[in-house]
């Protein structure tokens, strides 16, 4: 095929992009709500932000429901809702076989990931991931390199396509209850942009900071500091990058400073009998103590014979709950795949989580006031390109997953 010939642009699950003619990097930042930048940015302390927002492109856009890392991790990578895709949660009630499972396993996945479809068209991908629970998702079906730096000491070039990550990033293996393991991304994307140089590449980190730092404290500054010190490193490589978030984050802590928790398990064996519903908390995953699996999204699963109207009334009256849906109605409002969620959704409100059984929470490893994630008060996240688009629709209802588009679109740019 001729250089004329070659496809300008590729379709992957509805949506067109136009392939990249720059580096393209997309970078999730977990947990990241505007404010964390706008209190960084008056700091002075990340000169390549303040610059971006100046002269790129700066939009604050909505995550999906739940603001979880999962279903808006593959948002962003496949340019569509859970409605499509098929993650809704971290975790789920697998119906057929009735039991509780993550939803880490590709098997759960119903859409192809952009990333997958770029390496079939030629480009050559790089995915780095925080946390191990991302990377089977990410790269299904891609050929390319796709580690964790959560077991980045474990890569291999039959498995991720490239071993011995560590020296080449020059960082030892970090913790996965640290802001090192963040930054090991970081390093790894500069790295790789150095030495393979990927034509596209995504990052995705890990939460820990915000789960411990409000915005503007000193241990959130110094992260979005250390950050931003990369990003204008790959900048400086002449990478387009992308900046968003996969949800926000808010405090959950009552005035002592406890936990403030509604626990939806307790609540409905009061009112239905012991086990007669099954509340899932699809925030659950393998790091609980950033979050002691408590968030402000909740599925419930309810008996044959309840009545569904009646118990969406009787949550409704609960003071705390924001959100009380049947599946259809959270289905419908919130993009999600029917199948896959139970008789009733609720979200509650913004200072607070829910958890199943009182009995069923660990919070002794929570080192300070619960901060968290999973509702609509988290829904609101940065949408940054370090570049300046034109023409874009100020109505517009902007989306962590239009990540992929603006950034494509900008690397038809001459830089």
């Amino acid at each position: 095929m001729s250089e004329l010939a070659k496809p300008t642009t590729l379709s992957v699950n509805g949506r067109t992009y136009p392939l990249p003619q720059q580096p393209v990097v997309v970078v999730c930042v977990d947990g990241c709500e505007p404010d964390y930048l706008a209190q960084v940015v008056s700091s002075g302390q990340t000169p390549w932000l303040i610059k971006t927002l100046a002269q790129g492109t700066a939009l604050v856009a909505d995550c999906v429901i739940p603001s979880f890392t999962n279903p808006n991790n593959l948002s962003i990578v496949t340019g569509v809702p859970p409605s499509v895709h098929g993650i809704c949660g971290n975790y789920l009630f697998d119906v057929a076989t009735g039991t509780e499972v993550m939803m880490n396993d590709p098997k759960w996945l119903r859409a192809s990931t952009l990333l997958a479809a770029l390496a079939d068209a030629g480009k050559s991908v790089a995915v780095v991931t925080a946390k191990d629970k991302l990377r089977a998702l990410l790269g299904h079906q891609m050929e390319g390199i796709c580690f964790s730096a959560e077991k980045a000491d474990q890569a291999t070039l039959a498995v991720n396509g490239i071993d011995e990550v560590l020296a080449l990033v020059g960082q030892p293996l970090p913790s996965v209850y640290s802001a090192d393991l963040s930054e090991f991304v970081f390093a790894a994307g500069v790295r790789l942009m150095e030495t393979f140089q990927p034509d596209v590449m995504y990052l995705s980190t890990t939460d820990y900071v915000q789960h411990k730092h409000a915005p503007g404290t000193p241990g959130a500054n110094a992260f979005y500091a250390m950050m931003d010190s990369y990003l204008a490193q790959l900048d400086a490589l002449g990478c387009v990058i992308a900046l968003t978030a996969d949800h926000g984050m808010n405090a959950k802590a009552a005035m002592d400073g406890t936990p403030n928790v509604i626990y939806l398990q307790d609540l409905l064996d009061a009112w239905l009998g012991t086990g007669q519903a099954r509340v899932i908390l699809p925030i659950t995953d393998p790091y609980v103590v950033h979050h002691g699996a408590l968030g402000s999204y909740a599925t419930v699963y309810l008996p044959p014979d309840a009545d569904v109207a009646v118990v969406c009334q009787r949550l409704q009256q609960h003071r705390g709950l924001e959100l009380v849906l049947t599946r259809e109605q959270a289905a419908t409002r919130f993009e999600l795949p029917p199948d896959r969620i139970g008789d009733i959704v609720v979200v509650s409100e913004r200072t607070t989580v829910m958890g199943t059984s009182v009995s069923r929470h660990d919070l002794s490893a929570l080192e300070v006031p619960l901060r968290s994630h999973g509702g609509v008060s988290e829904q609101r996240v940065p949408l940054i390109v370090n570049r300046q688009l034109s023409g874009l629709d100020p109505a517009r209802r902007w989306r962590n997953f239009d990540a992929f588009d603006l950034a494509l679109q900008a690397s038809q740019q001459r830089s």
